[in-house]
């Protein structure tokens, strides 16, 4: 089974499953674990909404700043804007930017836990993406423990996995949904493979839609925004 499945790409559809958000929604990309392409996976999925029609801030919470550094690199009008708020005070300041906004997607930190216990208590669903490797699976207990703890002042936020640079046609690519079950995390039927046109979409400051809205890797990203979309509509 390939990570493409019944996908629509013409742009009637891609405007109809992107019906306009009832409220403002937040969306925070988290693990404690660095390395597993949260900013990869927060430009792209800020990036299908805006194409869908959304009004998309995307917040860089990561004091590293990879998010600011793609915005900076890229020329021409930005599809959104990206403002950098690495701090411990995220859920008291993000009501105040998201008014104007149908979606906020805020790319999370690795190993710094009270930003990202902040980011959890503002968002209305965490994705935490996870790479096809036994290390990424073990690694996954520590972000469920912190929110776990941040759902005690926030209950309402939903919470899932999501499989990442996912290697086609292997094996470790298709266990790695069995092993993530001993979580209680629900795992997105989405999954976005490794692909080398990220990678060279990003030195730009671009994404994978300005290389080729059709090919695979921009597939993959529209069917994870259609399936966000719907968690949190």
């Amino acid at each position: 089974m390939t990570c493409v499945q019944k996908c629509r790409t013409d742009e009637e559809s891609r405007k109809t499953v992107f019906t306009i958000l009832s409220m403002s929604k937040v969306i925070a990309i988290l693990n404690q674990k660095g390395g597993v392409g949260k900013t990869t996976l927060a430009v792209h999925l800020a990036t299908a909404f805006a194409r869908g029609g959304q009004s998309v801030l995307l917040l860089d919470a990561d004091a590293q700043g990879s998010a600011l550094d793609w915005a900076a690199a890229r020329q021409g009008e930005p599809l959104f804007p990206v403002i950098g708020l690495p701090k411990a005070s995220i859920h008291k300041e993000l009501p105040a930017l998201t008014s104007s906004y149908d979606a906020v997607i805020i790319d999370g930190p690795p190993r710094v836990h009270d930003v990202a216990r902040s980011a959890i208590m503002a968002s209305d669903l965490v994705l935490v993406p996870v790479q096809p490797s036994p290390y990424d699976v073990w690694a996954a207990k520590e972000i469920i423990d912190l929110m776990n703890e941040a759902a005690v002042f926030r209950p309402s936020t939903q919470m899932a996995f999501l499989v990442n640079r996912k290697i086609v046609n292997t094996a470790i690519g298709r266990d790695v949904a069995e092993a993530l079950s001993e979580y209680p995390l629900p795992l997105l039927k989405s999954a976005v493979c490794q692909r080398v046109a990220f990678a060279e979409s990003a030195a730009q400051g671009l994404t994978v839609f300005d290389l080729d809205p059709e090919m695979l890797a921009s597939q993959e990203v529209d069917l994870l925004a259609t399936e966000v979309r719907e968690l949190v509509a």
